[in-house]
């Protein structure tokens, strides 16, 4: 850091310091998007990262929750709670030094994106976060970040050997649709529900237009109020009573809290690569809109989920009592 001033390196540091401090859990993650997102609502990708943090720990949660340790073992629901947790780790370890970075520049009324190499961020943000600061585009800013986020995941984690093979390639994966593991949800404090789902998670384009697509629901000028009304009310636990407590009608099934029911995972940073160095940005990700095939609205289909799922415990344990008798 020896050509940085000393105004540089004191950025730097507190930006690693706050980084880290705030990389502790799904929950500390969640909460730290949401409440720079309240700072910065010009950087509206913030206020999605938290959404989905979000879903990302109640799906942790699930997996200690009353229905899945009857149908998955042990061994595999620990798999995909590192699998969830390292996915979010990474992405917030690459994206909070880019967020908190554009946060000074906006202090001190000058861009410090020269900056951001240090904090190891693809070639391609860079150029996004500088064109950004230039013409205020909050749809592709959105977008580039959604993008960026996929592909930082996409190697170490997507195609890691250990989470490919136990994980993506395991039958329990192969019924992730039913399942719901590739779903997200966003509820409002109505008892509603919406979102959207992804077919082929270990996609990169699918995974980026499900963020696309994600990204035209919460920001939809009729639903967006809705959305915030519910993040402002509701503390992120990571169980699913954060939203079930709003159903009319009551729900089966419990989960319990995140802190609760996971440890704290010291994470290590893997070697690290310019993924824009070696991997091409199709343009139907950059400026192809995001397209809807299926209904937005998943309130019905939340509960028919969750009838779903009990009907399958139920024939599970039928299933095990007949082979006792």
């Amino acid at each position: 850091m020896n050509h940085f001033t000393i105004q540089e390196q004191t950025i730097i540091r507190q930006i690693l310091s706050e980084t880290k401090n705030k990389n502790i859990d799904n929950i500390s993650r969640t909460d730290a998007y949401f409440r720079f997102y309240k700072k910065n609502p010009d950087i509206i990708w913030s206020f999605l990262a938290s959404m989905v943090s979000r879903n990302g720990g109640w799906n942790m949660c699930d997996l200690e929750g009353s229905i899945f340790p009857q149908l998955i073992d042990a061994g595999m629901r620990k798999q995909l709670f590192l699998t969830y947790e390292r996915a979010n780790w990474l992405i917030f370890h690459d994206v909070f030094p880019q967020l908190l970075l554009y946060q000074y520049s906006t202090k001190i009324n000058r861009s410090m994106f020269h900056l951001l190499p240090y904090f190891n961020v693809s070639t391609f943000i860079q150029k996004e976060w500088n064109l950004y600061w230039k013409e205020k585009n909050r749809k592709r800013l959105t977008t580039a970040l959604i993008i960026n986020e996929q592909n930082v995941i996409q190697t170490p984690v997507i195609e890691h050997p250990v989470f490919k093979k136990k994980v993506f390639h395991s039958m329990i994966f192969s019924f992730q649709d039913w399942l719901h593991f590739s779903c997200v949800l966003f509820p409002t404090c109505g008892g509603e529900v919406y979102g959207a789902s992804v077919n082929g998670f270990k996609s990169l384009s699918k995974r980026i237009n499900l963020g696309k697509r994600l990204a035209s629901i919460l920001f939809h000028p009729r639903l967006f109020p809705y959305f915030l009304e519910f993040a402002e009310k509701t503390p992120h636990t990571g169980s699913r009573y954060d939203y079930e407590r709003y159903f009319k009608i009551k729900t089966v099934g419990k989960t319990p809290l995140l802190r609760t029911s996971f440890p704290v995972i010291a994470h290590h940073q893997h070697i690290y690569e310019d993924w824009s160095i070696h991997r091409k940005v199709s343009p139907a990700w950059l400026y192809f809109p995001a397209r809807h095939r299926h209904p937005i609205h998943l309130t019905d289909w939340y509960f028919a989920k969750s009838n779903q799922l009990q009907l399958l415990l139920s024939l599970q344990k039928g299933f095990d009592l007949n082979m006792w008798e």
